[in-house]
């Protein structure tokens, strides 16, 4: 058992892959936890797509330099969130109407631009699906940097989103700035998608922001226990879901995927609340 649990450990791109999986998990996870509260799965969806025209026009410029993919995917998904929720309050069209809107036309650019030059294909299929095993002491370090912006931003400000999830008519009588705040949670999500793009990819970043807050959501009725059951999943989804990927020769994002499903289907089947 030792032996099964260290030899990974003796390569540099597995102690990298954890490292990035863990801090991602982490993330993911309590960012996620909003994410499930305000029932905003579609809108993580729809935003790890839109990123992609971004990430194709960077790879353009750069010839797949992971550096500069990084800040064109992170802009790409902050101006993309802000759009959606530009365009579903000034055009006064329910907020997934909006998000189908920007979610289609983004995703068919990048598509379209993909389309073009067919030797992008092979180095844009690991935005897709995800490249763990290839993350760099530079992706660590940058990963490392916006995630903890992200967490320490929702320490700061965890009152006044709470508020706003829970109650925005109370927000409001509070005056509390209730749409600079949504528009602070929107972009919180967009870095999160940023962060996260070279663990899962976008084809399966939506599980990693739901599916362990969705397990943690099953087991408490307090947002704080949640967070913490959200991230405690999400770190051992990601620990045995790479593993798995190199013991069973499998992709490692959706192997990490595959065992937060697990997690949430033995909650849901055994341990949810009642």
């Amino acid at each position: 058992m030792f032996t099964w649990l260290t030899e990974p450990l003796q390569y540099a791109f597995m102690l990298r892959g954890l490292s990035a999986a863990l801090l991602v998990g982490i993330v993911c996870a309590v960012v996620g936890t909003y994410i499930v509260l305000r029932g905003m799965a579609f809108f993580g969806d729809a935003l790890a797509h839109t990123i992609l025209p971004g990430v194709a026009v960077g790879y353009l410029f750069s010839g797949g330099d992971r550096a500069i993919l990084f800040w064109w995917a992170l802009g790409t998904s902050v101006l993309a969130s802000l759009g959606i929720g530009a365009i579903s309050k000034r055009a006064k069209i329910k907020e997934d109407t909006a998000i189908g809107v920007i979610f289609a036309g983004m995703f068919a650019l990048g598509v379209a631009i993909i389309s073009t030059v067919r030797s992008y294909a092979v180095d844009l299929s690991h935005f897709l699906f995800g490249d763990i095993l290839g993350v760099s002491d530079g992706d660590l370090i940058r990963m490392a940097v916006f995630g903890g912006l992200v967490l320490l931003a929702i320490a700061l400000f965890y009152k006044e989103f709470l508020t706003v999830s829970f109650d925005p008519v109370l927000a409001t009588t509070l005056r509390l700035p209730v749409e600079l705040i949504n528009n602070a949670m929107l972009v919180l999500i967009a870095v999160t998608v940023a962060v996260a793009l070279q663990t899962v990819g976008v084809a399966l970043m939506v599980a990693m922001l739901v599916t362990p807050a969705a397990t943690a959501y099953l087991l408490t009725n307090r947002l704080p226990v949640m967070m913490a059951l959200s991230a405690t999943f999400a770190v051992l989804a990601s620990l045995v879901g790479l593993y798995l990927s190199y013991y069973l020769s499998i992709a490692s994002g959706a192997a990490i995927v595959l065992t937060a499903t697990a997690f949430f289907l033995v909650v849901f089947l055994f341990f949810r609340k009642k």
